[in-house]
């Protein structure tokens, strides 16, 4: 009997399908407007995961030709100081998206520095006035991770009318926008989280499957609906017995691949998406500031 694996949904080769049509867009902008559009990603300390996503987000800046104003603090800057230098970046014509790089050191105010953020500028999209204008349905700069599953999704003519969809996870930057945009598509959608009881009777009711949790291994083959499509948004860095670190995701990615139609490999899948849609974010804002 063969044996039947999952196709892959490959965010990979997306995000490089994205950065080049931002390319050709900012080529086309930029003689108009006589600039190219800037990213200024802030960094604290020397986390080194945020070190090197930094570095992943301003090589794929120079990629597409977005101009990156990033900025490193020592760990000691205070809130005022940071607080300072993004209200001058709001005014600077030459930026026109802005993140904080998280996590933070413990003494600095993530939910704070993010709310001085202008909400036009803000390349995350995890202002209120852009997570209020998701609820409303409004047009805005969504936040990177959970548009960049649905572009995954789209991209591969993934039908989400009437469908189950359970989000597992109910964090501000995944589980709660990626519910909404869910129901954005008609899907109809259920949030389960670490205090669900039964996790598996909800998980094998889902036609989407998507978890953000961030615990390696949680879901499991008997945890998915025959045929369904699995997004795995984790990203975990476990340690084997021999001592190699690598990147695995919240699902058991090798049994689930004999159960499930479609899923997204980790590394390799998600991750690529959030950047590209970063990228995406920040031309938007450049293209709408100018009024291109």
């Amino acid at each position: 009997m063969e044996t039947k694996t999952a196709k892959l949904l490959d965010g990979k080769a997306l995000a490089e399908k994205i950065h080049q049509e931002l390319s050709v867009r900012i080529t086309e902008s930029q003689a108009k407007i006589g600039r190219p559009p800037g990213l200024a990603v802030l960094m604290v300390g020397d986390n080194p995961a945020s070190a090197a996503y930094v570095r992943n987000k301003e090589r794929a800046c120079a990629k597409v030709g977005i101009a990156s104003f990033g900025k490193h603090f020592p760990a000691e800057t205070t809130q005022g100081e940071l607080e300072e230098v993004i209200a001058a970046l709001n005014q600077d014509e030459q930026v026109d998206g802005i993140l904080v790089q998280l996590p933070l050191p413990k003494h600095l105010d993530a939910v704070t520095l993010l709310h001085q953020i202008d909400p036009d500028k803000d390349a995350d999209g995890l202002h209120p006035v852009n997570l209020g204008r998701l609820v409303r349905g409004e047009a805005g700069l969504r936040s990177c991770t959970p548009a960049g599953v649905m572009r995954l999704l789209q991209e591969y003519k993934i039908p989400l009318r009437g469908k189950q969809a359970v989000v597992v996870g109910r964090s501000i930057l995944v589980g709660k926008p990626m519910a909404l945009m869910l129901l954005e598509a008609d899907a109809t959608v259920t949030i389960a989280h670490s205090r669900s009881p039964n996790l598996s009777a909800i998980t094998k009711n889902a036609d989407i499957l998507i978890a953000a949790v961030g615990r390696p291994g949680l879901i499991a083959a008997d945890m998915v609906k025959p045929g369904a499509v699995v997004v795995d948004v984790g990203m975990n860095r476990i340690t084997d017995a021999s001592g190699k670190s690598r990147l695995v995701g919240d699902f058991e990615i090798e049994s689930t691949a004999g159960v499930a139609e479609f899923i997204t490999p980790v590394p390799g899948g998600v991750g690529p998406m959030t950047v590209a849609l970063l990228l995406q974010n920040t031309v938007a804002s450049y293209l709408k500031r100018v009024g291109s």
